[in-house]
Formats: C-alpha cells, structure tokens, sequence
C-alpha cells in the first residue's frame, strides 16, 4: 500500500455522530418541543427498527471478525469484506445505525432527531464514507473498484 493514508481519516467515528446528531435533537426538544403525532404504533415500529439496526451491526461486526480486519475507522482496514450484508449495501453498518438512530427518535417522540437526520447524511456521505471510498481505493485499487461498480453505496 505505498503512498497511501493507514486510516481512512474520517471526520469523527460514526457512532459519536450519530449520538452526537441524537443529543442535539433532544436538547432541541427540550427547548423547542416538537412530539411525533401520538400512534399505537410508535412504540412497536421503534422497537422493530432498533432491533433491526442493531442486528445489522452486530452480522457486520461478525463479517468484520472473520476477515480478521477493524471496525474502528481510526485502525487500518487489512481486508475487504464482500460478503453477507456486503453484498447488498457498501455501508451496511451505517444503514444500521441509520435504523438504530431513527428507532431511538422513535422512542424519543420527537421530530427534532428526524429534522437532523439529514445533514447527519450529508456529514456521513462527504466527511466519513467520501474518506473511506478514498482510502479503500488506495488501498485495495481494482478490488475494490470491482466491488464499488458491482455494489451500492446504501441500498
């Protein structure tokens, strides 16, 4: 890998930016109330999708595991995982904390967390997976070009 970065060098870790993105839609809550209209189903579509994110992570962390390469973003990555969710989604994890996060705005009742879901997006798209795209290519060159012209970014 000659010349190329160790790390990916992504803005911040992914989970502090989706808490971080979280904790500012509650205090915006707290001082600007804005509650979800109330639904029976609120609850129950909250806990499906958090479960479901949660699981993604931990069949991606799996996936992770048995390449024998990292999840953190600030260690280098020593493989290129393909398989399972990977096939599906470059950024299975992400859709995952994606879900995990809008199953806790559920919870949380409030339209503030879903408000800043967006410019979440847009700092995961240009400050994190922009920089990792980067680093893979460099990294892993026409393996990992293969597998970006055969597989989505999200879905």
């Amino acid at each position: 890998m000659s010349g190329a970065a160790e790390t990916a060098g992504v803005i911040a870790p992914p989970p502090v930016l989706y808490l971080g993105s979280l904790i500012a839609g509650v205090i915006l809550d707290l001082l600007f109330p804005a509650p979800l209209p109330d639904h029976a189903l609120r609850l129950p579509a909250a806990a499906v999708v958090l479960v479901a994110g949660l699981a993604l992570v931990a069949v991606c962390f799996r996936r992770f595991k048995a390449a024998d390469t990292n999840v953190p973003t600030w260690m280098p990555t020593t493989a290129l995982v393909t398989g399972g969710p990977y096939r599906i989604s470059r950024n299975p994890i992400y859709l995952a904390l994606t879900l995990a996060y809008l199953g806790l705005a559920l919870f949380w009742g409030s339209l503030w967390p879903l408000v800043l879901l967006a410019p979440l997006l847009l700092v995961m798209r240009y400050g994190v997976i922009g920089r990792e795209e980067r680093y893979l290519e460099a990294r892993f060159g026409d393996a990992y070009r293969a597998y970006r012209s055969s597989v989505r970014r999200w879905l």
